[in-house]
């Protein structure tokens, strides 16, 4: 059994052939790439929320890159050393294409561990193309702010750069569930900003407290980057929330850019559900 539920009446979902479907026969088919589609029209901000199939495949490119394989890195090392089981339930919130989740089942199985993992995302372009790379993880269209998954089923909860819903987390979390999630540094992308903004700025650095989860500790990973031609910085500028935000003086210096250095950092916060 897994651990999606029904997004209309959060009863299980059962798998049957190429069909979800709940004790209330609510059903949901099953795509051909292999994800199911669980968001509701009223939890939908727009007619196709979340990235698009150009921004999809651009964050897909940058990440193959290797230009961030130290952040997977590292999160991948935490998460070895925090699972407190051989077969963990684990699920990927806001997994976009799946980048981290795939390179986190190529590590946890060389290390004997034999994760069940899910990944939730509400664009149907990433979900889409997680799905038909990532056979053997569970991939769901949904909302964060309403998780598809049956509460107290899961051993631990990545997110890294998607909304931090605690609630949720705390929800779908079993007790002593691990959550860890990624956030910039201060100076994540600063080359980036200079050429993006007249006045750049250092992102805010704050430690969070959330209800029913105890803090564990925060591991800051930091590195430099190098951008050689337009397709790579176009490519990075794609999947940064400055895509959609940047005045139009920006864009046009950015797309005379030919070389961009910047310094990179993401740091990992790691929390445990309390309870026994």
């Amino acid at each position: 059994m897994g651990i999606f539920n029904c997004p209309v009446c959060g009863e299980p979902l059962h798998r049957e052939e190429k069909t979800f479907r709940c004790p209330n026969n609510h059903s949901y088919d099953l795509a051909k790439e292999g994800y199911v589609y669980l968001l509701p029209p009223n939890k939908k901000h727009s007619a196709d929320p979340g990235d698009s199939r150009q921004m999809v495949a651009a964050r897909r490119r940058f990440l193959e890159s290797g230009c961030y394989q130290i952040f997977s890195d590292c999160l991948n090392t935490l998460l070895l050393q925090q699972l407190q089981s051989q077969s963990p339930v684990i699920l990927d919130a806001g997994c976009g294409e799946g980048y981290y989740t795939g390179r986190l089942r190529n590590v946890l199985l060389k290390n004997g561990v034999e994760p069940q993992q899910y990944g939730i995302d509400i664009s149907k372009s990433a979900v889409r193309a997680a799905a038909k790379r990532y056979h053997e993880i569970s991939f769901a269209v949904g909302s964060l702010f309403h998780i598809p998954v049956l509460s107290g089923t899961v051993d631990a909860v990545m997110d890294v750069f998607a909304p931090i819903v605690h609630t949720e987390f705390f929800r779908v979390l079993r007790p002593g569930g691990l959550l860890i999630f990624a956030v910039p540094s201060p100076r994540h992308l600063y080359g980036l900003k200079e050429i993006l903004y007249d006045e750049p700025y250092e992102n805010e650095h704050k430690d969070t407290e959330y209800p029913g989860f105890d803090f564990i500790n925060r591991v800051p990973v930091r590195g430099n980057i190098t951008l050689n031609g337009t397709q790579e910085i176009e490519d990075l500028f794609a999947m940064t929330p400055y895509f959609r935000k940047t005045p139009r003086e920006g864009c046009e210096r950015l797309a005379h850019t030919k070389t961009l250095h910047t310094e990179i950092g993401f740091d990992f916060l790691l929390y445990r559900k309390v309870g026994e």
